[in-house]
């Protein structure tokens, strides 16, 4: 069975779009693109509809990828104190030559809604963090979607250790008390790790790693990779040979991405509230 994040996300939105409704002011949600990558570019306009959806003002600061990264970071710190701001990001992937950590921590520490800065990242596995970084929510979002229960007994395979979804979930998913495999690139027989898995979860960024063979049958299945391939998203998971297998199957696209959306518009909600007076 295909696990529906459309309709996940869509019985989200109504709340948040009540709860920036109580709000004293109309917030603004900044999203910064710097060059003309079509998948990224893809990605902010899905943000600006969701966004204005809910009725936060959606902002595109757009930069050539030709401008230096000193000015690039000039310019963020400037859009840092525009007034009724409570959520800015920089979409990536950046192009290559930039310092991603550099122009990521100009961003304003308690603006960062997708809890990207090294202040806010060193706070999330620390515990100490009050929002929660929106792949990773979204991934347990889905999974509590189609769990009946929490079953710590069940065995959790993550596929991947990157900084942006592979180890915040495996993070996340300990410290709900499950166990928690990671498969890397030093993983001796992933295929045969990953078949005796309860609950899979892709995010690899390698698009049809995950075949039938990877699957445990009757299990669950979530693809949180992401690739742009002949100008298609695409994840890490064959979708048409682990159907048949699994139980429940998070697919790319359509899965955890629209849930993604609304888990970062939450956080952009929650600063809102806290500027709120």
């Amino acid at each position: 069975m295909l696990i529906d994040g459309k309709k996940i996300a869509e019985q989200k939105y109504a709340d948040l779009k009540k709860r920036v409704s109580r709000l004293s002011f109309e917030p603004l949600f900044c999203d910064i693109l710097v060059g003309n990558n079509p998948a990224s570019r893809q990605y902010v306009e899905m943000k600006a509809k969701a966004a204005e959806r809910i009725g936060v003002t959606f902002l595109r600061a757009e930069f050539p990828e030709e401008i230096p990264e000193d000015v690039l970071i000039a310019q963020i710190q400037k859009i840092n104190g525009t007034p009724r701001l409570a959520g800015l990001i920089v979409q990536l992937p950046l192009p290559e030559r930039f310092n991603r950590v550099a122009v990521l921590d100009a961003l304003d520490v308690p603006l960062d809604v997708d809890c990207l800065t090294s202040t806010n990242t060193a706070a999330f596995y620390s515990g100490t963090l009050t929002l929660t970084p929106p792949t990773p929510a979204a991934v347990l979002e889905v999974l509590d979607s189609v769990l009946v229960e929490k079953d710590l007994s069940k065995k959790i395979v993550v596929i991947g250790k990157g900084e942006l979804v592979g180890r915040p979930v495996a993070h996340l998913l300990r410290q709900r008390g499950y166990n928690v495999h990671v498969i890397d690139r030093s993983t001796s027989e992933p295929e045969t790790v990953a078949r005796e898995a309860g609950i899979l979860i892709a995010a690899a960024g390698r698009p049809g790693l995950v075949t039938a063979s990877w699957v445990k049958p009757g299990g669950i299945v979530i693809d949180a990779g992401s690739a742009e391939q002949d100008g298609s998203i695409v994840g890490d998971v064959d979708a048409e040979s682990v159907t048949p297998i699994a139980a429940f199957l998070s697919p790319t696209p359509g899965g955890v991405g629209p849930v993604t959306v609304v888990k970062l518009l939450e956080n952009v909600v929650k600063v809102a509230e806290a500027q709120n007076f």
